[in-house]
C-alpha cells in the first residue's frame, strides 16, 4: 500500500477541490501535497535500513524484522497526525505563528523520545523534518496556511486506514494505551485470495486516482486505455507453475505481475522528427492507462486461474 497512501489523498483531495471549482492548477497542487503528506508516515521504515546494513546478505527479512518493531506505530496514530497537521498549519503562516508551528513539531520529538525511547524519537524526527519539508512545498505551490493543513490533516488520517488489509493493524490511538483495532481485517480466509483481494483493493485505490486525474485535465479514462491492455491475460496461466502467494510470500507474485504491465509502457508509435520528451508528454496518460489495464487483467486472469485449479 505504499503506493495507494498516497494515490487515495491525491484522488479524494482532487475531486473535492475539483468539485468546489477550483482553478486546475491549485487542484493540482493541493491533491499533490496531499498525496505526498499520505506517504509521509511511512518514513518509520527508515530503521529498517539499519538491520538492512547491519546484515551481510542485506536480505528482505533483516529489513523488516528491524522495520516493524517501529512500523505503524507513532507515525500512523491518528493523534499525532491531528497534531501535525495543526502544527503545519501554523508552521505555513510564515508570521509569529511559524515558530508555535515548528515548535510543537519539535515537541513531538521530545514527547515519543520520553514516552517510546530513543529509537521512537528518531523516527519522530524524521517524521518532523519531512512535515516541514512538505510545508516549505506548499509555501512554494502558495497555497494557504489553512489548504495546507488541510491537505495534511487527509494525507496523515487516511493513511492507516490503508493498512488494515495487510501486516499488523495501525495503533491507530498511539502514545494512548488504547487498541482501535486488534487485528487486520482479512478479505478471505484462503489467505492467497486474500492477498489477491487486498491487492485488488490496491488497484481500485490506483484506478480512483487516474480517473481523478483524467476528470481535472478534461480526459476520459476509456479513451486512454489501449488494446495493448489485453496481453495481460497472458499471465494467468502462471497460476499453474508457481507456488501460490500469502501476504508471507508475495514478493514473486507483486513484482512479476506489476512487470506484465510494463507492456502498456511502451510508447504505440514513434516520431524521430518530435522530440523524445515531448513525445513522452503526449502519451503519458495513455501509457500509464494501458499499463494500469495491463496489470489489472493479469491480476484478473491469475485469479480465475488460481479459482478454477
Amino acid at each position: 500500500m505504499f503506493v495507494g497512501h498516497g494515490l487515495l489523498a491525491f484522488a479524494l483531495v482532487a475531486l473535492g477541490a475539483e468539485r468546489l471549482g477550483w482553478d486546475r492548477a491549485v487542484v493540482v497542487r493541493v491533491a499533490v501535497l496531499a498525496g505526498l503528506f499520505a506517504t509521509l508516515p511511512d518514513v518509520d521504515v527508515v530503521y529498517g535500513v539499519v538491520g538492512l546494513l547491519g546484515q551481510p546478505t542485506g536480505s528482505v527479512e533483516a529489513f523488516w524484522a528491524a522495520g516493524n518493531k517501529v512500523h505503524r506505530g507513532l507515525t500512523h496514530a491518528l493523534p499525532v497526525g491531528l497534531a501535525t497537521a495543526g502544527a503545519v498549519g501554523l508552521l505555513a503562516r510564515r508570521d509569529g505563528w511559524s515558530l508555535a508551528g515548528l515548535l510543537a513539531l519539535c515537541g513531538l520529538v521530545v514527547t515519543a523520545t520520553a514516552v517510546s525511547g530513543v529509537l521512537a524519537g528518531v523516527v519522530a524526527t524524521v517524521f518532523v523534518a519531512g512535515a516541514v519539508a512538505l510545508t516549505g512545498l506548499g509555501w512554494r505551490f502558495e497555497l494557504s496556511p489553512r489548504v495546507v493543513a488541510g491537505t495534511a490533516l487527509v494525507g496523515l488520517l487516511t493513511h492507516p486506514f490503508g493498512d488494515l488489509f495487510t501486516g499488523s493493524p495501525p495503533a491507530f490511538l498511539s502514545p494512548f494505551d488504547v487498541v482501535l483495532v486488534a487485528e487486520r481485517v482479512t478479505l478471505s480466509a484462503d489467505p492467497t485470495l486474500h492477498l489477491l483481494a487486498a491487492f485488488g483493493v490496491e488497484l481500485a485505490v490506483v484506478w480512483l486516482a487516474l480517473a481523478a486525474a483524467c476528470r481535472v485535465t478534461g480526459r476520459r479514462v476509456t479513451d486512454q486505455v489501449g488494446r495493448r491492455a489485453a496481453l495481460g491475460a497472458v499471465y494467468g496461466p502462471v497460476a499453474l507453475v508457481v507456488p501460490a502467494p500469502t501476504l508471507d510470500v508475495s514478493y514473486q507474485f507483486v513484482y512479476s505481475v506489476l512487470a506484465v504491465g510494463a507492456a502498456g509502457f511502451a510508447p504505440t508509435s514513434v516520431r524521430p522528427a518530435r522530440p523524445l520528451g515531448s513525445l513522452t508528454r503526449a502519451q503519458a496518460p495513455r501509457m500509464v492507462a494501458t499499463a494500469l489495464a495491463t496489470v489489472s487483467v493479469a491480476a484478473g486472469t491469475y485469479t480465475l486461474v488460481y479459482l478454477l485449479v
